[in-house]
């Protein structure tokens, strides 16, 4: 696998080639969880060109690497704007807090070719409706493992509750396999730490996609991040914005219907420049 850092230490992994001049950049919701949980969106996506999972420094298992500095934090999010340095015809896809990262960092407006956001929101209007939802539905072993996340906060514990937490990010059909990918991932508790500290609540979009071209996707039946929030933000619609609505799948909707994601990917790239 090709890996890269640039000077702030975000590094990108490039995981897939193929014919086309686009650079598609994959960015990890969580944060925490790191871009292995976006493999398999890459994978269904097969977007012409050359795919790259892309972590913050400090991110997932971006840690403990001569190019990652001290307090990696500090440079959190507008470092994510390196990602693109070198690189031509950028689209950037991110999945949740990934692509509110994109969408807090303007100096990512003239440099992209096109924006996809997946799962995620323009502002953090939509805590209050998750937490609404989540007491009203509780989940069997979350509340104990909550405990102990905030009893001893840290890598193991954040795994933990996170995996108790699956059935609100997949449908009962893709539940199986959701848990199999989150077992799998690298955990980060200090990210989750800083941007609970320094993001999460107070998070709203420093830009808006004037022209440039946009997917917005996301499953019908996400219950993390509620999608009527991009209904009351402005500047997200227009002709240069696509919105897609992933039947049966809930917030990492390429588990449960990939056939679908792949479409919405397709129709967003017919209408990119092929230079």
């Amino acid at each position: 696998m090709d890996e890269r850092w640039t000077r702030s230490g975000v590094r990108l992994r490039r995981v897939a080639a193929s014919d086309g001049p686009w650079n598609w950049l994959f960015v990890p919701g969580g944060p925490g969880l790191g871009s292995e949980s976006l493999a398999g969106l890459a994978e269904v996506c097969a977007a012409p060109g050359t795919s790259w999972l892309v972590d913050l420094p400090g991110d997932g298992s971006n840690r403990g690497h001569a190019a990652v500095p001290p307090r990696p934090y500090e440079h959190w999010p507008h470092v994510l704007a390196e990602a693109l340095d070198g690189l031509d015809r950028c689209v950037l896809v991110g999945h949740s807090t990934g692509g509110m990262f994109a969408l807090f960092v303007p100096a990512l407006e003239q440099r992209l070719a096109a924006l996809v956001l997946v799962s995620s929101a323009p502002d953090a209007g939509w805590r209050h409706a998750f937490e609404e939802w989540a007491g009203a539905h509780p989940v069997p072993g979350l509340e104990d493992a909550a405990r102990r996340y905030a009893a001893a906060p840290g890598d193991g514990t954040l795994r933990d509750l996170t995996l108790a937490a699956a059935p609100w990010n997949f449908t009962a059909a893709g539940l199986t396999r959701g848990r199999a990918l989150l077992a799998a991932l690298p955990y980060c508790h200090d990210a989750v730490a800083w941007a609970d500290a320094h993001f999460d609540a107070e998070y709203r979009a420093a830009w808006r996609p004037r022209d440039l071209p946009t997917l917005i996707v996301s499953g019908a039946e996400d219950r993390v991040v509620d999608q009527r929030v991009w209904e009351r933000a402005d500047g997200f619609a227009g002709p240069h914005v696509l919105r897609r609505t992933v039947d049966r799948a809930g917030h990492f909707p390429w588990i449960e219907n990939p056939g679908a994601v792949r479409d919405a990917v397709a129709a967003l790239t017919v209408r990119l420049d092929p230079g």
